[in-house]
């Protein structure tokens, strides 16, 4: 392990709530531990990634991409010798905030709450590893280690300006350094994020038939890839080429990240987990030539996917859901669940009634939300509802090639 970097277990910030740690297990172990067995990591299996998840059992959903980026950021943090645990836990933890479909519903719920202190992913994970989860007897939420929430709090760099007010009300508790980068880990994890989208959105992009084999080997990073499988395997069917050649892109990325990262580290002669913290930029990173090749990639994504006809078609259909669940919670709260109602007894004010309808809506999965649209406003409800599905595995495709 790279000591000077590493995040020491033994030299944790400890919790907010002091507990005796485990004798089989570190603290950061331990945090992965509790992300793993809570409520809401279970939920990520019904929450979208990019489609609706009952439009295929093939495609990615919240969960499965936070064990993508898990299996990558282990890989990273071992060969950067630094702590796999703490990374692993901010990695399977970092998509717990999202709301059901995707960020179409994390837009549509933070417009209804723009009167309220707006809505952010982020802060709800927060939110809910340290109040909404509420499974033990001594505190609510996870009661994570500092290392760990500071992971969640600013993987994407120092959070700064207007806190969103679940942050803001945790922080105010227990300061996480917002100002500051997080963890040389918790940078990790979030490169970890970037790779597995990049890589599974254009695998899921091509088997919904969004765009093709010929355009995806085009664009940069990817043609060199596409190249080799082609000169190694001349003539090999296309959805083993394809996986080949996607596979070799998780390469070049991930061994991106560690050649500049170790480069990186070595010329700003970093002595401490400190200094990562204060260095002002952050430690991990890709190349700048890589970089520029994913903004290409990304560009394509954006276009050909997240703004394609049949996915633009979901995300109305999708927002007017959000949209009609939140004003009725907010004229009927005795609908929300019966262990929420004293909750519910103890707003004081509209503010906090519509934080707990955006904590209760955010924490559904995608056919939850659908069906109480269905029996409350009588809206569409099942998969059948929504048009343009994207299709299923062709013939001859098994769980076997994905």
């Amino acid at each position: 392990m790279n000591a000077r970097i590493a995040a020491d277990p033994g030299q944790s910030r400890g919790r907010l709530t002091p507990e005796e740690e485990s004798a089989h297990r570190s603290c950061f172990q331990r945090d992965r531990d509790r992300i793993i067995h809570s409520s809401a990591f279970r939920r990520l299996k019904h929450k979208t990634q990019v489609f609706v998840a009952h439009e295929g059992d093939y495609f990615r959903t919240r969960l499965s991409h936070s064990i993508e980026v898990a299996q990558v950021a282990r890989t990273i943090a071992g060969a950067l010798g630094l702590n796999a645990e703490l990374t692993e836990a901010v990695a399977l933890a970092h998509d717990l905030g999202h709301t059901p479909f995707g960020h179409t519903g994390e837009d549509a719920l933070h417009a209804l709450m723009a009167p309220y202190g707006g809505f952010d992913h982020n802060a709800q994970a927060i939110r809910i590893v340290t109040s909404l989860e509420r499974h033990y007897a001594e505190f609510d939420g996870l009661n994570l280690t500092w290392e760990t929430l500071e992971g969640l709090a600013k993987h994407n760099g120092p959070v700064t300006g207007d806190l969103p007010h679940a942050l803001a009300e945790y922080d105010a508790r227990h300061d996480l350094e917002l100002h500051t980068h997080a963890s040389a880990e918790a940078q990790v994890a979030a490169l970890a994020d970037d790779i597995a989208y990049n890589n599974h959105d254009l695998h899921d992009g091509l088997r919904a038939g969004l765009f093709t084999e010929e355009e995806v080997a085009a664009l940069p990073i990817l043609d060199a890839c596409y190249g080799e499988v082609d000169r190694l395997y001349p003539g090999l069917d296309s959805y083993r080429r394809r996986h080949e050649a996607l596979r070799r892109v998780f390469g070049v990325m991930v061994g991106d990240v560690i050649d500049t990262s170790r480069a990186v580290i070595a010329e700003a002669e970093i002595e401490s987990i400190d200094a990562v913290r204060h260095l002002g930029w952050p430690v991990i990173r890709f190349s700048d030539s890589l970089w520029r090749d994913l903004q290409g990639v990304r560009k394509f994504l954006f276009t050909r996917m997240y703004r394609a006809p049949m996915v633009m078609v979901q995300r109305a259909q999708a927002t007017n859901v959000v949209d009609g669940l939140f004003p009725f919670y907010m004229s009927h709260p005795e609908h929300l669940p019966r262990r929420w109602q004293g909750d519910v007894e103890a707003a004081t004010d509209k503010t906090a009634l519509a934080r707990l309808v955006s904590d209760y809506i955010a924490g559904m999965t995608d056919r939850f939300a659908l069906a109480q649209h269905a029996a409350h406003l009588g809206g569409p409800g099942g998969a059948g509802s929504w048009p343009n599905a994207a299709p299923g595995p062709k013939a001859g495709e098994t769980m076997h090639g994905s």
